[in-house]
């Protein structure tokens, strides 16, 4: 088929910065930083600012910044965290790599975020955190959650894995909670070249314990106060994460253009799409439809060469690990959205013509169901 519509475009993207990038990843291979170094420490300082955070820990994934972010407040064997189940499976494997479990609660249908109502009724005496999801580059309501938090006096952990720049009453996801993670997947917003995270605090012993975490629990070389593990970020995805987080900003406008582009149409023929909840500042790491024939509209889309994607399918709850943890009460918009999302092409680099054609295509779609 003549030039499919993919889903996402990272050669396009690469191409856009080329030069940049190979300085900076020509710098890092000159001086032989590969662990850790200065292009990492640079970044950090980076990010921090971005996030308006004081301090930005850099790991090499955003499951690794998850995980030590709950250890570094302290979860362990025994403990509950709350969480929601409709994210990427990574929010509750570490919860678990520390020993505690993921106890699950249903998303708001407007924002698919963690609904603050259901929280109350699962704590108890062994709740020790909530977790909430900022999904799709939407905030969760962080406002009515940390109230909850500090009611009980539970750390308030933020996955920000797809919320880079995301905001809540103009402040920045990742620097309301307790501590938060962010992951730089190639796919995502800011995206390194393989696996990369980081992690962001106000809390200069939660920074400290983190840092440690991530480096053999070194507090100088070769003296080890703990247990812990090798999580570091390398030099060269440093090198890269410095060039794209000068474009970040451009880039999430750019998607909230093409986010608008496709809400103002579809929502005409009564489609329903991704939402932004008042006082939000949503990021568009992924665009969502949703209707019970996602299955059928997807194939449509892909005779037409344009390319779709799930988040997510199966929620956590229902996967293998989860089953015999499941919630006593039914999860029903967590359900609901498994069954009917369906995730549209969005990235900087897309033009118009093809938003267009997209677009286009779902309302013949749409018209021919009727």
């Amino acid at each position: 088929m003549n030039n499919p519509i993919k889903y996402f475009d990272l050669i396009k993207q690469y191409k856009s910065i080329k030069n940049e990038i190979n300085k900076s990843i020509s710098d890092t291979l000159s001086s032989s930083n590969y662990v850790l170094g200065p292009k990492v420490k640079e970044f950090e300082k980076n990010f921090a600012k971005f996030s308006n955070t004081k301090y930005a820990i850099g790991v090499n994934s955003g499951t690794s910044a998850l995980h030590l972010a709950l250890l570094a407040c302290g979860i362990g064997k025994g403990d509950e965290v709350i969480t929601v189940s409709m994210s990427f499976i990574a929010t509750a494997m570490a919860i678990s790599y520390t020993g505690a479990t993921p106890v699950f609660v249903d998303i708001k249908k407007s924002s698919k975020t963690m609904d603050p109502s259901l929280i109350e009724a699962k704590i108890n005496s062994k709740t020790k955190a909530i977790m909430p999801v900022h999904l799709y580059g939407q905030c969760a309501d962080l406002t009515k959650i940390k109230k909850i938090a500090k009611k009980y006096k539970l750390f308030l952990i933020e996955d920000a894995a797809q919320a880079h720049g995301a905001k809540i009453n103009g402040l920045l996801a990742g620097s309301i909670g307790d501590v938060a993670a962010f992951s730089f997947y190639p796919g995502k917003n800011l995206g390194a070249y393989g696996e990369s995270g980081i992690i962001t605090t106000n809390n200069k012993k939660i920074a400290e314990y983190a840092r440690k975490l991530r480096d053999w629990g070194q507090s100088k070389k070769y003296h080890h106060d703990f247990i812990s593990f090798n999580y570091r970020m390398d030099g060269i995805q440093g090198a890269i994460l410095n060039v794209k987080l000068k474009k970040l900003k451009s880039w999430i406008s750019l998607r909230r253009s093409i986010a608008s582009e496709y809400k103002k149409k579809l929502n005409k023929y009564k489609i329903e799409t991704s939402e932004e909840d008042i006082g939000m500042y949503h990021t568009y790491h992924i665009f969502s439809i949703f209707t019970e024939d996602r299955n059928d509209l997807r194939r449509h889309l892909s005779k037409k060469g344009i390319q779709t994607a799930f988040h997510y399918p199966i929620p956590i709850h229902k996967q293998k690990p989860y089953l015999k943890k499941r919630t006593k009460n039914k999860l029903p918009i967590t359900e609901w959205v498994a069954k009917s999302q369906l995730s549209l092409p969005i990235y900087p680099e897309m033009n118009i013509k093809d938003v267009k054609k997209i677009i286009n295509e779902i309302i013949k779609w749409k018209l021919n169901k009727q």
